[in-house]
């Protein structure tokens, strides 16, 4: 089923967010969370001129359900082709739900230096935190009922939509 919310639009909003916090900081450096999450920040370091310092992450090894829940199929590399220590690095997501898999991520980060400062942008935040762990920007808190999940999806031309997935 399509989602009734514009993700092309939620872009725009977490992008303008984005672009006027991050205006005057220093060694801004942009990490994506495969998948969704990569392609939301390939956009954003793009409209930030931030291409050399642009880096991907997949946290999976890290997440402490790894034992339980198995790997995906999906598993990629990460990389992170810049100097993290002392940089103020842009942590992002395409949807913040338990916190868990960005908990994976800054620890996967921590393995590759010492950033200034951790940011957190994800699109959407549909609450039900099992950890304390908050955006610093996102575009629209939404609820969901049990079972569902939102995917992000990126057409051949770049776009993003988004459908909500039954379990």
């Amino acid at each position: 089923m399509e989602f009734s919310k514009d993700a092309e639009a939620l872009y725009r909003v977490l992008e303008a967010q984005v672009k006027s916090a991050l205006a005057d900081a220093d060694r801004v450096a942009i990490v994506g969370i495969y998948s969704g999450g990569a392609w939301l920040a390939e956009r954003l370091a793009a409209a930030l001129q931030l291409e050399g310092r642009l880096g991907f992450l997949d946290a999976s090894f890290y997440r402490d359900d790894y034992a339980s829940k198995g790997l995906r199929r999906d598993v990629r590399p990460s990389q992170i082709p810049f100097d993290v220590d002392g940089a103020t690095i842009l942590l992002v997501d395409d949807v913040l739900y338990t916190g868990r898999t960005t908990r994976a991520a800054i620890n996967e980060l921590f393995d590759y230096g010492r950033p200034a400062r951790i940011m957190l942008a994800a699109l959407l935040d549909r609450g039900g935190r099992e950890l304390p762990i908050a955006a610093d920007f996102v575009a629209e808190t939404v609820t969901l009922a049990a079972g569902q999940s939102l995917v992000l999806q990126r057409a051949e031309d770049g776009s993003f939509s988004l459908t909500v997935d039954h379990a």
